[in-house]
């Protein structure tokens, strides 16, 4: 006689994280820099990247895709200045394998699953790559040595602005090479959207600056995107072929991409398929300050930047170490007409309306009419009511005969 459930046993779930790999292009670390593979990722996803020094708006976009694991070919903490990629990932709890070296493109298929533990990439029972796996602990010792590199990275930012400055000087001293628009900024309030970690909440709290002063939005890349889930229109977008959207494109009144110093934009052709007609922005700057400085020279009396970091850390945390002048040179250039919209949110308060004040004349009226019939002067109210309303028909009439004649 067999006994139900005899000699069966249940199988233990293997430690670890398990989940999808999705594999970026080597070099580019699927970060924020690359919008294509940012759209692949989804819950439950484990992302394999290449980047060194994982910055915080790689990690935030990693976040907002649903990762469960991050596999990164290089060194998330290289030591060079304390970037806060890997401490957002650790503390939002997603396993994160570190400095696993390039084999891991090679090694993994994308799409397969993988298991994660203890630094070692599993595919099935078979441990596949090993890196290193950080934690809390380890993220916290990597950032303060990094903390003693800040110099040397603030001695070859110095460098790096005077090369830029030597590069781009006409285009930040004369605004050379800034392109003709059809949108007006002159003399008006110019909202710039990046797509920066907490633009869609910063989006979101200026609805009501927005709608009083009805500025020109500009979205920048993924920026445009946070505009459009809170509801606004953006009359500018600007980015790169491959960030923007082209529905969204579409529905813009101008469309402005890069291009290289001699004009030439990459998947011009396929935009243009695609019923979209850019308009070409020869320069080295990123596209958040390209846009900054389109602002700028069209004579926007006022440019509110939203999802930028200004801080230190946010200068040096860019995941793109040649960007840090052009961002320093472009706020240098636009002075007292740039505020961040942190700034805006704290001094912004909403007028108010004509319609909210006759709400509450109304409401203090009814109030009174109530108090007066709880006391027992209804008969006194009317009778106040009616020498009111004989005055007021008195007066008018009079008016109406003097201007009739």
């Amino acid at each position: 006689m067999r006994w139900p459930g005899r000699g069966t046993r249940t199988r233990e779930a293997p430690p670890g994280v398990s989940g999808t790999a999705r594999i970026g292009r080597r070099g580019a670390a699927g970060g924020a820099t690359d919008a294509a593979y940012l759209r692949r990722l989804g819950p439950g996803d484990v992302a394999v990247i290449d980047q060194v020094d994982l910055d915080r708006a790689t990690a935030s976009a990693l976040l907002e895709a649903g990762v469960v694991g991050v596999v990164n070919a290089a060194p998330s903490i290289s030591g060079r200045y304390p970037n806060l990629g890997p401490e957002i990932l650790v503390e939002a709890g997603v396993t994160l394998v570190d400095d696993c070296g390039p084999g891991v493109f090679t090694d993994l298929a994308d799409g397969s699953t993988v298991r994660l533990h203890d630094g070692a990439v599993h595919v099935g029972d078979r441990e596949v790559v090993r890196g290193f796996a950080q934690d809390r602990d380890t993220v916290a010792d990597l950032l303060d040595e990094a903390r003693g590199g800040m110099a040397a990275q603030l001695e070859a930012f110095s460098a790096n602005t005077s090369e830029f400055l030597g590069r781009e000087r006409s285009l930040l001293v004369d605004g050379v090479g800034v392109p003709a628009i059809s949108t007006s900024m002159r003399d008006r309030q110019v909202v710039v959207v990046a797509g920066g970690p907490g633009t869609a909440e910063e989006v979101r709290a200026l609805t009501g600056f927005i709608r009083e002063f009805k500025p020109v939005l500009v979205g920048v890349g993924d920026g445009a995107d946070a505009l459009r889930e809170a509801g606004h229109s953006p009359a500018v977008v600007l980015g790169t072929v491959a960030e923007l959207d082209p529905a969204l494109a579409r529905k813009a009144r101008d469309v402005v991409v890069p291009a290289d110093p001699d004009g030439f934009v990459a998947g011009l052709a396929r935009m243009q398929d695609l019923g979209v007609d850019p308009i070409a922005f020869p320069s080295s700057a990123n596209p958040e300050d390209m846009a900054l400085l389109l602002a700028h020279a069209h004579g926007a009396a006022l440019v509110v930047a939203v999802g930028f970091d200004a801080s230190l850390g946010g200068f040096l945390d860019r995941g793109r170490s040649g960007s840090i002048p052009s961002t320093f040179l472009t706020r240098l250039r636009l002075g007292p007409t740039l505020v961040d919209a942190p700034a805006v949110l704290a001094l912004y308060r909403s007028r108010v309306s004509i319609w909210t004040l006759v709400m509450l004349v109304l409401a203090v009226l009814a109030t009174a009419v109530v108090a007066a019939l709880a006391l027992g002067a209804g008969p006194s109210l009317v009778l106040l009511l009616e020498t009111g309303g004989r005055a007021v028909g008195t007066w008018a009439t009079t008016v109406f005969r003097s201007v009739v004649g």
